[in-house]
């Protein structure tokens, strides 16, 4: 995956309170929250040093149920995942372009539209 498909923005909190925060605001708009893996934690349990790194993952089925109903392979890009990291002190979001996943998947424009939900919701996270 080149740069151009990736998405990355700055948030102004750390990582711990950034994931909180995205938490809060995927619960205020009715998005199930699957899972946070938490890969610095987990690096930290078997003795490695790794930035505080976790990946949010979280959708709506009514929203990418009809993507993976046309296109079942799409099942392997949701639910959607956001990293959540430290970048030498400076927490970023970085996610893959739902531009470049509608791409990869030959959505029509409504299904692509259902992907890009997540613009708006990592604003809402990264907001002051």
């Amino acid at each position: 995956m080149s740069d151009d498909e990736l998405v990355t923005k700055v948030s102004p909190r750390s990582v711990p309170d950034t994931v909180a925060r995205f938490s809060d605001v995927l619960a205020a708009k009715g998005v199930k929250l699957f899972a946070v893996i938490d890969h610095s934690g987990e690096a930290a349990k078997v003795g490695l040093e790794l930035r505080d790194t976790k990946v949010v993952i979280f959708g709506a089925p009514q929203a990418g149920t009809p993507v993976m109903q046309a296109v079942p392979v799409a099942a392997l890009d949701l639910p959607l995942k956001v990293l959540v990291w430290d970048d030498e002190g400076q927490t970023r979001l970085t996610y893959t372009d739902p531009a470049a996943l509608a791409a990869r998947y030959g959505l029509s424009d409504d299904l692509a539209s259902r992907l890009a939900a997540i613009d708006p919701l990592t604003d809402a996270v990264v907001s002051a």
